[in-house]
């Protein structure tokens, strides 16, 4: 799969740069936003989907809206393959004009139940060094036609526009039990993506050579940050398995990822060994839009900050 599937205007909104602004988050975490759906629409073709989305804030004098674009084979209808039970979210680019209070913006699509989830994560002003995330979702209402030979088919939005009410709650300043973080809704935010690799204009074979990506991994749900890296590669330098530490002396966490640069699909594991509670860990799959700079040969590729979640809510 290859990044030319996707809309021009996803590589070209991702080079605008965020506005820099924050949110109210509220004492009692029970903040809630309003967002509209203005455009929808799905497209399967030689067993690829595309989805792509375009959403607005409920606030309408920002001025701005998000570009949400994500593909997938057709088999995993939104989800990581047809057997998991983690949905693939995708990264939102914003349009560069008027305000965004939001750092990062997502969504996901559960094709098999015509769901769509949006997400996002701000930083708080009424809780200097808090960042919070609100999730929402809505039933997605399509007009579906299909190629008489069956070989291509598409959908669109059936109304003018669908509105989503996400609910939000700060993310905890201090460090938690693992009995806490067992019982609340685990994602993190990436920042700072880089990948570099080698491939001459024109070629689809795979780079000759690959760092894999390399971030920083910060959990929305407690003080949890990792720097992570890769390790190495599988497959003719197309899947990386990486290893994440954290800064903590004596961490009761960890987390891996493995990035599909086929697919540009993220997964990431956090799990936790604590005394008060069993092992456990929580894994979330994400869409990776980059966007890479060419020096002959040599591809560097970077990304805004964006989110991953793990089970739909």
């Amino acid at each position: 799969m290859t990044r030319s599937r996707l809309p021009a205007i996803a590589t070209v909104l991702s080079l605008a740069s965020r506005a820099l602004a924050s949110r109210a988050c509220g004492a009692n975490a029970n903040s809630t936003y309003e967002w509209q759906l203005g455009a929808a629409r799905y497209d399967e073709s030689d067993g690829t989907a595309t989805i792509a989305l375009s959403i607005v804030p409920g606030d309408r004098a920002q001025g701005t809206f998000f570009e949400c674009v994500a593909e997938w084979p057709v088999s995993w209808a939104g989800w990581y393959s047809e057997a998991s039970n983690q949905i693939l979210w995708n990264d939102c680019i914003w349009a560069g004009n008027g305000q965004t209070y939001d750092t990062t913006v997502s969504s996901a699509v559960d094709w098999k139940n015509r769901v769509v989830y949006i997400s996002h994560t701000y930083d708080c002003s009424d809780q200097e060094g808090s960042s919070a995330l609100a999730i929402g979702s809505a039933p997605l209402e399509l007009d579906c036609s299909a190629a008489t030979d069956g070989s291509s088919s598409s959908c669109a939005l059936t109304a003018a526009a669908l509105s989503i009410t996400t609910k939000g709650a700060p993310a905890r300043l201090a460090a938690d039990s693992c009995a806490d973080n067992l019982d609340r809704y685990q994602s993190w935010q990436l920042e700072g993506w880089h990948r570099q690799y080698e491939r001459a204009p024109g070629s689809t074979d795979p780079p000759t050579s690959d760092s894999g990506p390399s971030f920083t991994l910060r959990n929305m749900a407690n003080t949890d940050v990792f720097d992570c890296v890769s390790q190495g590669s599988r497959n003719r330098n197309t899947t990386f398995d990486g290893t994440c530490s954290s800064a903590e002396e004596n961490p009761t966490t960890a987390a891996e990822f493995r990035f599909d640069s086929t697919l540009d699909v993220l997964s990431v594991t956090q799990n936790w060994s604590c005394d008060d509670s069993a092992p456990f860990d929580v894994t979330g799959v994400g869409f990776v839009q980059a966007t890479c700079s060419r020096v002959g040969n040599v591809l560097t590729c970077s990304s805004n900050p964006l989110w991953i979640g793990t089970k739909t809510v």
